[in-house]
């Protein structure tokens, strides 16, 4: 059974968000495309040039971490016929060989490594003047707008973005034209087990998959079962709910008589679920569960006038 992607609405349009018509101009889908970033007149500090392919290094902001040989390669022959038509997108850095002038890349990485292969020597850039902040963003925007990335390169950007540059998950998202619970939802990923990680990388665990063993007790476990079982999204919710509702009943039963009577008794005085934990020795806590204001106020009441409470004089 096949479950319906768990995107947001504002993300069932990748390009519905997020950049504005410049940016969204450098970010064509389809290689052979070739963007017009200043088709309304020269833009400030964008610049479109010839280098040569050795000129390029790869961005040290890059967020995809794996690029598969074989897309490469079909790149490669594509290039080789048409050549390089949608321009890299880099910055100038310090040369420190005394070579010529070098250019980071950062957008259009496969472009330049399938050029290579190719045999191009020299490929189509536009320059522009960026600062660090701006070259992640950008990263980031132009692989997630090509769907490039997978969810946990996805949540590495996030993560290096608001870490780099100390920005909260709304700054983040705003930046990256995504919802802040889509970014938040992916940052939580990172806490899953390596083993867990290692099949979500080989493709052996959908996205969905992944967000749905964030809550598992034993997310390790489970997701061995997904493997084994070729259990839905939907499967893993009814697994994951019912072993919650054995904890709790666990947890429930095993408190003495006496405690979950007084439980009872406190609940049907106050009207209100009232829970009560001892964790030995005496000592414990007691919850008082409210469904209003109104409800907290009337407990409040209840306390501040309990007949063997002292009168002031």
């Amino acid at each position: 059974m096949s479950d319906k992607p768990d995107q947001d609405d504002d993300e069932l349009n990748p390009k519905k968000r997020g950049l504005g018509r410049g940016l969204g101009a450098l970010f064509e889908d389809e290689e052979g495309v070739y963007p017009m970033a200043d088709a309304d007149g020269p833009t400030p500090g964008v610049r479109r040039v010839v280098v040569g392919v050795d000129q390029l290094q790869p961005g040290i902001y890059q967020p995809r971490k794996y690029i598969d040989k074989k897309s490469i390669a079909e790149l490669a022959e594509s290039i080789a016929i048409h050549g390089v038509l949608q321009p890299l997108i880099v910055r100038a850095v310090e040369n420190v060989t005394g070579a010529g002038d070098m250019y980071e890349i950062v957008a259009g990485e496969r472009r330049w490594r399938a050029a290579q292969e190719a045999q191009l020597h020299e490929v189509p850039v536009i320059l522009m003047d960026l600062g660090n902040e701006a070259a992640l963003e950008i990263a980031l925007i132009e692989n997630l707008q090509r769907e490039d990335l997978n969810i946990l390169e996805e949540a590495q950007g996030y993560q290096l973005l608001m870490e780099e540059f100390e920005l909260t998950q709304e700054r983040a998202a705003l930046k990256v034209g995504k919802s802040r619970s889509h970014v938040a939802n992916s940052v939580r990923l990172l806490n899953l087990p390596d083993s867990v990680k290692t099949m979500i990388k080989q493709g052996k665990l959908t996205a969905g998959h992944a967000r749905a063993l964030v809550n598992a007790d034993n997310p390790e476990e489970l997701a061995q079962s997904i493997i084994d079982q070729g259990m839905s999204v939907r499967d893993i919710e009814k697994v994951a709910g019912a072993r919650s509702k054995t904890k709790k009943t666990k947890n429930k039963t095993s408190k003495d008589i006496d405690t979950l009577a007084l439980e009872d008794e406190m609940s049907n005085v106050l009207g209100m679920r009232v829970t009560i934990d001892v964790k030995g020795s005496g000592v414990g806590s007691l919850k008082i569960n409210f469904k209003s204001l109104d409800q907290l106020d009337e407990v409040l009441h209840r306390l501040s006038h309990y007949p063997g409470k002292k009168q002031a004089l």
